[in-house]
């Protein structure tokens, strides 16, 4: 697997693998949020964060995407959960961009008990997410004893 910077050319299949992954893990969002939320970030997130992808053999198996400190998406296709890809973009992010904190969804248990493993804990808890929906945010900073 080789983690490069992201493209334009790019985009449409990472949020295919966005979807994916979001489909797999948040099952609390009603669809027509999903699709608002699936403009979005194809016009308006990818396009202002440094962005990231984990290819294997010219396939998209992941991505994340960083401002300045701040994980702000890290997400991996429905077929390559569970394979480390996830593990293998936090660490980059965490070493090589110095990323030092995350927001997760509350309602996404596998993602609180992935960031909490991998050493954030929580330091903050916000009722509406970044779009005003109702879906609480967990707001995580990773602990400086980790290395």
């Amino acid at each position: 697997m080789k983690i490069l910077p992201a493209i334009p050319s790019q985009y449409h299949e990472i949020i295919d693998v966005w979807e994916s992954s979001v489909r797999a893990t948040h099952d609390f969002l009603p669809e027509k949020i999903l699709q608002q939320l699936k403009v979005a970030i194809l016009e308006q997130y990818l396009p202002h964060l440094t962005v990231y992808v984990a290819l294997n053999n010219n396939r998209i198996d992941g991505f994340l995407g960083v401002d300045g400190n701040k994980l702000e998406m890290l997400f991996i296709s429905q077929a390559n959960r569970g394979k480390g890809t996830g593990k293998q973009l936090l660490n980059f992010a965490i070493k090589e961009l110095g990323i030092t904190e995350v927001d997760v969804n509350e309602q996404n248990p596998q993602a609180v008990g992935f960031y909490q493993y991998m050493g954030f804990k929580q330091f903050a808890r916000s009722e509406k997410d970044g779009e005003d929906n109702p879906f609480p945010i967990l707001h995580l900073r990773l602990n400086p004893s980790i290395k």
